[in-house]
C-alpha cells in the first residue's frame, strides 16, 4: 500500500481521522458480503462459453483386412501377455535389457520431465479459479518542498493484505483448465508412446545384434570350407594333377566372403552402440556383456492379435491425438470468454499511522473494498479473429486425429502380412538352404571323382553361402517382424504403468512368466 499524501498532511496538523461508530461499519460490511455471496452463487453458476468437446471414437472396421494366418489368429487381445511382450522371446537377456532401458533411457526421462511440467500448468491454471492475497509494510518519509503550495513533512507507516479475485462468470478460467487437464493427459500419452517406441527399439537392435552374430558365424564356416578348397586346389595344381584355373577360383570365391566380414563387424558394432545409447549408458559399454553368441530369439507359435477396435483404442499415440483436439476445444472458449466484460473483487485492509507508537491502535486501522469491471468495447475484431483462428485449429487437430487413425491401421496391417509372408519366405529358403549343402557335397565329390570341373563346385558352394546367410536374416526378420507387430499393437506401456503403481504383482507376474 502507498502512503497517502493527503493522510500525512491531515497527520501533520494533528487532525486525527473521522471514526464511524461500530453499527454503521458492520452494516457496511454486510452489505458488501451479501453483495459477494449474490455475485459468487449466481453469476459463476453460468456454463462456459464456447463449444463443448464430444469425445471422438476412432472409425475402425470390424476385422482386418489381412489374412490372419501362420501363427495370427483374430482372437481378442490378450492384454496381459501384450503389456510385457518381450517376455514372449524367454530372452533373459534382453529381458534385462529391456529394464534397463526403461529406468535410464535419456527420451525417456526427458518425457517424463515433460509430464510434470503438464502437471504444473495444470495447477497454475487451477490457481485463476481462487483469489490472490498479497500482503505487505512499508515505512516511508517525505518531505515537500518549501516554496510549495503547501508543505509536509513527516512518516507514514503502514501493513496490510491486498487481494483480488476474478469472478469466472463466463468461463474463460474453466475452459483454460479444461485444455491444461487435455494437455496433461495428451502429454501423458506421449510419454506411454515413447516407452512403447523404446522398448520396441530396444528388441530390434538386440535381434539385429543376434542376427550379425549368426551371420559371421555362418560366413566363418563359409570361409574355412572355402579356405581348405582353395589349400586342396592348390596342392592338385603344385602335383601337377590340375591347372591353375581351378586355384584362382577358389581364391576369389574366399576373399569374396572374407570381403563380407568388415561390413557385418561394422554393422554388429553399430547395433550394440545403439543398444548401449537407449539404456543411456556410452557406446562400447554393452560389448563384452553380448559378446557371447546365443541364437536369435523364436517368436511364440501364436499371436493374438484381436479386432481394430481394441487395438486404436489401446495405441497412446490415438489417445495423444483425441486429447490434442480436446485441448484445441477448449481453447475456442478460452477466445470466446474475451468478448465478455470481466469481473473482479478486490479488497485491502491494514493499519497506517504517522507514529511508530500508534501503529497498533484500532485507530490506525484502513480498509477499503469494491468490485471492478473491464470490458474491452473496441480491438477492430481482434477477438473474433482470435476465435476463428482457434476454431481453424480445433478443425486441423481433428484432421490430425483421423490421420493418426489411418496411419495405425495401415501400420499394422501391413506388419500383419509381413509377419505371415516372411515366414513363408523362410520356410522356403529352408528347403533351398538344404538343398544347396546337398548340391554342394555332391558337387565336391564328382569333382574328385574328375567328372566335373570346379566351376561347379564354386557355384554350389556361392549358392550355399547365399542361402545360409538370407536364410539367417530370414530368421531375424520373423522376429523383427513380431516386434514391430506388438508395437503396432500399442503393447508395454501398460506393464511399467502397472509396475509403478504395484510393484510388488508385477515382479511376481514376472517371476510366473520366466
Amino acid at each position: 500500500m502507498m502512503p497517502n499524501k493527503a493522510k500525512m498532511m491531515h497527520a501533520k496538523k494533528g487532525k486525527p481521522a473521522k471514526r464511524m461508530d461500530g453499527s454503521r461499519t458492520m452494516n457496511c460490511w454486510q452489505i458488501i458480503l451479501t453483495m459477494t455471496v449474490f455475485i459468487v452463487l449466481t453469476l459463476t453458476d453460468c456454463a462456459p462459453v464456447g463449444p463443448d468437446y464430444t469425445p471422438v471414437t476412432p472409425n475402425a472396421p470390424e476385422k482386418w483386412h489381412a489374412e490372419l494366418k501362420s501363427g495370427l489368429r483374430p482372437g481378442p487381445l490378450n492384454f496381459k501377455t501384450l503389456s510385457h511382450w518381450w517376455m514372449t522371446l524367454n530372452d533373459p537377456e534382453l529381458t534385462s535389457l529391456v529394464e534397463r532401458a526403461v529406468k535410464g533411457n535419456l527420451a525417456l526421462k526427458d518425457a517424463q520431465s515433460r509430464l510434470r511440467e503438464a502437471r504444473a500448468l495444470r495447477g497454475i491454471s487451477k490457481a485463476g479459479l481462487f483469489p490472490t492475497i498479497d500482503a505487505g509494510a512499508s515505512v516511508t518519509k517525505a518531505r515537500s518542498s518549501e516554496n510549495g503550495v503547501a508543505r509536509t513533512d513527516g512518516t507514514l507507516y503502514a501493513a496490510g493484505f491486498d487481494a483480488s479475485w476474478e469472478l469466472d462468470i463466463f468461463g474463460g478460467i474453466r475452459r483454460t483448465v479444461e485444455a491444461a487437464q487435455a494437455n496433461l493427459e495428451a502429454t501423458r500419452a506421449e510419454l506411454r508412446n515413447v516407452l512403447v517406441s523404446l522398448l520396441a527399439e530396444v528388441a530390434l537392435n538386440y535381434i539385429d545384434v543376434r542376427t550379425y552374430q549368426a551371420r559371421l558365424s555362418a560366413a566363418h564356416a563359409n570361409i574355412k570350407t572355402q579356405q581348405e578348397t582353395y589349400e586342396w586346389n592348390r596342392s592338385r595344381y603344385e602335383a601337377g594333377i590340375s591347372d591353375e584355373l581351378a586355384v584362382q577360383q577358389a581364391l576369389y570365391s574366399l576373399e569374396r566372403s572374407r570381403s563380407a566380414i568388415p561390413t557385418l563387424q561394422v554393422a554388429l558394432e553399430a547395433a550394440k552402440n545403439r543398444l548401449a545409447v537407449l539404456l543411456g549408458e556410452n557406446p562400447g559399454v554393452l560389448h563384452q556383456e553380448l559378446e557371447t553368441i546365443t541364437p536369435i530369439p523364436v517368436p511364440p507359435m501364436t499371436v493374438a492379435v484381436g479386432v481394430p477396435a481394441e487395438t486404436l483404442r489401446n495405441r497412446p499415440d490415438i489417445l495423444r491425438a483425441e486429447r490434442n483436439l480436446a485441448a484445441q476445444t477448449a481453447v475456442i472458449g478460452v477466445a470466446t470468454a474475451d468478448l465478455y466484460p470481466k469481473f473482479q473483487l478486490f479488497g485491502t485492509i491494514g493499519l497506517e499511522s504517522v507514529s511508530s507508537e500508534d501503529f497498533l491502535k484500532w485507530s490506525s486501522r484502513a480498509w477499503s473494498f469494491g468490485p471492478n469491471v473491464s470490458w474491452n468495447v473496441f480491438d477492430a475484431g481482434a477477438i473474433r479473429q482470435n476465435i476463428k483462428v482457434q476454431t481453424a485449429r480445433q478443425e486441423r487437430a481433428l484432421i490430425q486425429y483421423e490421420s493418426v487413425v489411418l496411419n495405425a491401421q495401415e501400420e499394422v496391417e501391413n506388419i500383419l502380412v509381413a509377419f505371415a509372408k516372411e515366414q513363408r519366405r523362410r520356410e522356403f529358403l529352408a528347403r533351398a538352404t538344404e538343398a544347396a549343402r546337398r548340391a554342394d557335397l555332391l558337387a565336391k565329390d564328382r569333382y574328385q571323382a574328375g567328372l566335373v570341373d570346379f566351376n561347379n563346385v564354386l557355384s554350389a558352394q556361392l549358392s550355399l553361402l547365399s542361402f545360409q546367410d538370407q536364410l539367417v536374416q530370414s530368421d531375424g526378420a520373423v522376429t523383427t517382424n513380431l516386434v514391430r507387430l506388438y508395437k503396432a499393437l500399442g503393447g508395454g506401456w501398460q506393464y511399467y504403468e502397472a509396475a509403478r503403481e504395484n510393484p510388488m504383482k508385477t515382479a511376481k507376474e514376472k517371476q510366473q512368466v520366466n
